[in-house]
């Protein structure tokens, strides 16, 4: 056997130009669809079979379902994607991956791309001095298409020769001829191969190019196939490792998926390969059996026939797919932290636009729902039980007679000066690295401009707050009864923003938002006629009265910015570009 230490490197050096070739291929396709791509699947799950057209359009764009498994790995771990939406968008990815086998097939083996690949490397490097980024990228994309058929000649030429090293046949001839126990063993060979390399693509060229050689027979190939399918979830699994309880279930789902659909593959694979072939026959390419040059087209219509057909039988079986992962994953609860240590920012979610816009909006809603309400509802001797209860807000009022003693000052420092902080960092963080698109970026701004809204509500309710406390138990039933309608205003709006970030029936509850924000401009003349009124006729002092015009302003502004946050976070639309505009040119200093 003329097959030595040299050949061996020679080989493994030609694997490895064929992994180079499709990394930077990926990578340039990943630069010039990526973020469309993420913006594709970010809005078009909302049913396993819109799911399943995902991922096979993202795999059959960027040629790398690894690529496509760890962007949904990662969108899931963001809770961009449901359990059994991710499902669907690796359904998908799965049929997307054989376009890869079919353009080896083609072009590896039935055209001889060596001739026009080193012309392709420097067409491809005259691209790289354009200065436009996208020309830059189709450039990457052509050098990087070129090395990988360049590293697939050269693996074929590394192969060594099945007619001068009979040794080979004669020591493969012990492991192919064990019936079904060889199909179990070549299934094996094929999920190590794919584990170790961590390429499906680059194990099917490995596969195909021994069909082509001889060395391996149609039945040994097409159990290969099926073990790369195990051994690409691989992939997922690993990234998963640092994800939260979300991610690990959408990698364990990419295993019991592709695991079941080789069991099944298995109990049928004698029949399957029968029907293979006479496909294949059908199509005018010799019978796999028969002819060794034939076998690389039945192997991808193999790869390609077995993957629809395993993504539409369990298509079916996405739901009870995600209730068994669910079991075998089940919800982890996150270690309390101090109310003023961020939740939900977290520095994996920061590689891609999408993952780290949706963690700087969960990271504010958490901030709003929790710190700002209990905040705004304690400093005007508020329960937020009673706001979220059907308890009418006259009632609730009557009933609150009790002086909280709310420290206004403290809570913030406490409990939201830090979150507000790191959010803001984070934000900056996200623009300063991440390509963002235009509206990516106003996304951003809108965040950051909820947030300073969010500390601009804390100012508000602190000075109303000090007043409440003094006013709401006050002998004086006229500046009682003012300081009362205030509270109440306040109750009606947190009642309706619970209910708008609660409730499926957004539209409706956002119209009452609307309403209670006209209704605002409206109140600030009728309160400022009630003001003189008091004062016109000495029922309240002039202390009293200062603070009523000044508590009244407070009111109007307390209600506005808790209705317009509440828009940001909670809202499909955009109510604040301009101040979003304002706030990036000249943003102010919080507290």
């Amino acid at each position: 056997m003329e097959f030595g230490f040299t050949d061996i490197l020679q080989l493994i050096g030609s694997l490895g130009l064929f992994l180079f070739g499709m990394k930077v291929m990926s990578d340039g396709l990943l630069k010039l669809a990526g973020s469309k791509m993420r913006s594709i699947l970010a809005t078009m799950t909302s049913n396993r079979f819109l799911g399943i057209a995902t991922g096979f359009l993202i795999t059959s764009v960027i040629q790398s379902s690894s690529a496509t498994t760890l962007m949904v790995v990662s969108f899931a771990n963001a809770s961009l994607l449901t359990l059994p939406e991710a499902i669907s968008v690796i359904m998908g990815a799965n049929i997307g991956t054989t376009i890869t086998a079919w353009l080896i097939t083609l072009l590896g083996f039935k055209v001889s791309m060596s001739s026009i690949a080193l012309p392709l490397v420097g067409f491809g490097f005259l691209f790289t001095f354009s200065k436009n980024e996208q020309t830059k990228n189709w450039g990457e994309f052509i050098i990087g298409f070129a090395i990988l058929f360049i590293g697939l000649q050269f693996l074929k030429e590394a192969m060594p020769n099945i007619n001068d090293n009979p040794q080979i046949l004669e020591f493969l001839s012990r492991y192919t001829n064990a019936g079904f126990g060889s199909v179990l063993l070549f299934l094996f060979i094929g999920t190590l191969l794919t584990v170790v390399i961590q390429s499906s693509s680059a194990t099917m060229a490995l596969t195909l190019i021994m069909t082509a050689e001889g060395w391996i027979p149609f039945e040994m190939a097409a159990a290969m196939v099926l073990g790369e399918n195990i051994g690409t979830t691989i992939t997922a699994n690993l990234a998963a490792i640092v994800g939260n309880y979300q991610a690990k279930r959408t990698a364990r789902a990419h295993l019991i998926f592709n695991v079941l659909g080789v069991v099944w593959m298995l109990l049928l694979f004698y029949p399957f390969l029968q029907m293979i072939s006479w496909l294949a026959q059908q199509l005018g390419s010799p019978s796999p059996y028969l002819v060794a040059v034939a076998i690389p087209v039945a192997i991808s219509l193999f790869h390609t026939v077995f993957n629809i057909l395993n993504t539409f039988i369990l298509v079916w079986l996405i739901k009870p797919i995600a209730r068994l992962v669910e079991k075998i994953v089940p919800e982890k609860i996150l270690p309390e932290k101090a109310i003023e240590v961020p939740k939900y920012l977290d520095d994996k979610m920061l590689k891609y636009p999408e993952t780290a816009i949706a963690t700087l909006i969960k990271e504010s809603k958490f901030l709003y729902k929790n710190a700002i309400f209990e905040i705004v509802a304690h400093a005007l001797n508020i329960h937020r039980g009673d706001i979220k209860s059907g308890i009418k807000a006259k009632k609730i009022i009557q009933q609150s007679t009790k002086d909280f003693k709310t420290d206004v000052r403290e809570l913030y420092l406490r409990k939201v000066k830090t979150i507000y902080g790191e959010i803001i960092k984070y934000a900056a963080i996200t623009q300063s690295t991440l390509n963002l698109t235009e509206n990516q970026n106003e996304r951003v701004m809108q965040i950051k401009l909820a947030n300073r809204k969010m500390v601009e509500i804390i100012r508000n309710v602190l000075e109303l707050g000090k007043n409440v406390s003094l006013y709401s138990n006050s002998d004086n039933p006229h500046i009682k009864k003012m300081y009362d309608s205030f509270r109440k205003k306040v109750v009606k709006v947190l009642r309706v923003i619970y209910l708008f970030r609660t409730e499926r029936d957004r539209d409706l509850y956002h119209q009452k938002l609307l309403l209670l924000k006209k209704q605002t401009n409206k109140d600030i003349q009728k309160n400022n006629r009630e003001i003189n009124r008091l004062i016109r006729h000495n029922l309240i002092t002039i202390d009293m009265a200062s603070s009523l015009v000044n508590d009244a302003d407070n009111l109007n502004d307390l209600i506005k910015l808790l209705i317009e946050v509440a828009e940001i976070l909670y809202g499909d639309w955009k109510p604040l570009e301009s101040e979003v505009k304002e706030h990036a040119v000249n943003p102010q200093t919080a507290a």
